[in-house]
């Protein structure tokens, strides 16, 4: 049986941090992130700085991958050699990717695609994508790793806690979460995207601090019975109360077998604004 070439196709609002983009040979279909004057591709063009930075003049609007971009990294692939992708994208729920990818970049002849719809966001959607990686590095067959990254999408929880609403709901990604959360109570909404892949309140908490305790209560929950499990804590701007979640999710869940942290993508930045975390758990057993 001749040997398996396949490739990984991951779209930039998963998150993945591009040393697994490397280590992978990942290729990237860019969101595209729109100013009045300007578009620039998400991760490539602009870093998140830029985007915190024109907020008080502009909040940015995003778009999915264009057709021309997703057509031309599909012919990349194949003239790279590949015969086979793993496509693994963000939530169908909360964008169009998942479907700009599958429909307006149909694979070249000769060239199967297995596509995966996280129902995730972020690097709660990338954590696929890199296991994707490590299983082909280990030289599973193609159907055996789609059906894997296919099944560990449903064992991947990402918790998150904004600032404020306000950029989720400009953004028309604001989901089954309601806008006006206990305002004058200052009760800060935990939220995750439930099976369908749609932003939801998990739980509410008074203040900023009792409310990112909460969001790690929820993903060292969610490890409970797992053997092996990756974690992680991203941010928007919010660099030392992630730091102190991460220190507090480590002592927490010590076994894990990868952890991810850093700073969240531009595109993401656009729809939560400073001062988003993130903190996640991946049940891999």
């Amino acid at each position: 049986m001749p040997e398996e070439k396949i490739a990984i196709l991951v779209d930039s609002g998963s998150d993945v941090p591009k040393e697994y983009r490397d280590r992978y040979r990942m290729y990237l279909a860019p969101l595209t992130i729109i100013y009045d004057d300007v578009e620039y591709r998400d991760g490539i063009d602009i870093r998140p700085e830029d985007v915190y930075a024109r907020f008080p003049e502009e909040i940015p609007t995003t778009s999915l991958p264009s057709q021309s971009a997703v057509a031309d990294v599909f012919r990349q692939i194949r003239d790279d050699g590949y015969d086979k992708v793993i496509a693994v994208t963000i939530s169908s729920g909360l964008s169009g990717t998942y479907e700009s990818i599958r429909t307006f970049g149909p694979a070249p002849e000769g060239l199967e695609t297995c596509y995966i719809d996280t129902k995730n966001i972020g690097i709660g959607s990338g954590f696929s994508a890199i296991r994707a990686g490590e299983l082909i590095e280990r030289g599973l067959p193609f159907a055996d790793v789609c059906r894997e990254v296919d099944d560990l999408a449903r064992r991947t929880r990402l918790f998150f806690c904004v600032s404020t609403l306000e950029y989720l709901a400009k953004g028309g990604r604001i989901g089954l979460v309601a806008a006006t959360v206990g305002t004058l109570l200052d009760l800060k909404p935990v939220i995750s995207c439930n099976e369908a892949g749609v932003y939801y309140t998990v739980a509410r908490a008074r203040g900023r601090r009792k409310s990112l305790d909460l969001a790690l209560e929820k993903a060292v929950e969610f490890a409970t019975g797992a053997t092996e499990y990756n974690i992680t804590v991203m941010h928007g701007a919010a660099k030392d109360e992630a730091d102190a979640l991460l220190t507090a999710l480590k002592e927490a869940l010590p076994d894990y077998h990868t952890c991810i942290e850093g700073q969240i993508t531009p595109a993401l930045v656009v729809h939560t604004g400073p001062g988003l975390i993130g903190v996640g758990v991946q049940r891999l057993s």
